[in-house]
């Protein structure tokens, strides 16, 4: 081999070692669950705007955008069709998704919460919610639930929540939550309205991390009316994929390094 071109063939095979390790990298898997559906409408916005239909609009935009950035994307619905809570769920799962993601939109019971009350909301699983307005939220979305109001006993809700109250399993949802919240509200210019906690029952059970967005409060006159508007589903859509790659680089590089030993350990 020629001294001079040795060095060439170095820098080419460096060049091309990034993209042979991200060719052998998994694709991820992601469930989006658009809320409600159906008969199953949700909470009413202005006009004729249902909960359902944002929900489902903009989890397409977001299925294309991770597409696009090389996920594989399964939707619980993919049309205006009721599916229970425990059936997207059961469906999640089949998929073994890296993360799930389910999406709805927020809303107020009285004419002058509505007025006045606007943001963004991002949920993850907890036995305790953060406070009365997280547990208003998720007694909200747990209506269709057949467990939702009746008492715990034994049910598989009951079980995943004491679970959760003894570990820490739920700590990438909390990281996910989190990587996708200040991207929203810093690309979408809504009132932070932090990231919560609750119990709902669309993330029990899901075997992944797993987060609720309330993207907008649908019942507020300006903020229902910009949750119509397809530039700002857009806005949302990107601003959540972002958030998405984010967490999913955090990850990788999290399972890729050599554990740590642990403290007070010896070196072999």
């Amino acid at each position: 081999m020629s001294p001079r071109r040795f060095p060439f063939r170095l820098l080419l095979l460096a060049c091309l070692l990034p993209a042979l390790a991200g060719a052998g990298e998994r694709v991820a898997r992601i469930v989006i669950d658009p809320g409600h559906g159906g008969a199953k409408e949700g909470a009413k916005g202005p006009g004729e705007l249902w909960e359902k239909e944002i929900a489902l609009q903009i989890a397409q935009r977001l299925r294309e955008k991770l597409e696009a950035a090389g996920s594989e994307v399964f939707l619980t619905r993919d049309r205006d069709a009721q599916m229970a809570l425990s059936e997207r769920v059961e469906f999640s799962n089949i998929q073994r998704p890296d993360l799930f993601l389910s999406i709805h939109a927020n809303s107020m019971p009285t004419k002058r919460l509505r007025e006045r009350t606007e943001g963004i909301e991002t949920y993850f699983l907890s036995a305790n919610a953060s406070g009365e307005a997280a547990r208003a939220v998720a007694d909200r979305e747990n209506a269709e639930a057949p467990t939702a109001r009746s008492a715990r006993g034994h049910s598989t809700l009951a079980f995943i929540l004491d679970d959760l109250a003894r570990t820490e399993a739920h700590s990438d949802a909390s990281r996910l939550a989190y990587a996708i919240h200040p991207r929203l509200v810093s690309r979408s210019g809504a009132a932070d309205r932090g990231v919560q906690q609750a119990p709902f029952f669309v993330l029990t059970g899901v075997e992944a991390p797993a987060v609720l967005i309330e993207v907008g409060f649908i019942s507020h006159p300006q903020e229902g009316a910009k949750l119509g508007r397809a530039a700002y589903q857009e806005t949302l859509a990107e601003a959540i994929a972002d958030g998405v790659q984010a967490f999913l680089r955090e990850t990788r590089r999290r399972d890729s390094s050599p554990p740590q030993p642990v403290a007070g350990s010896t070196a072999p």
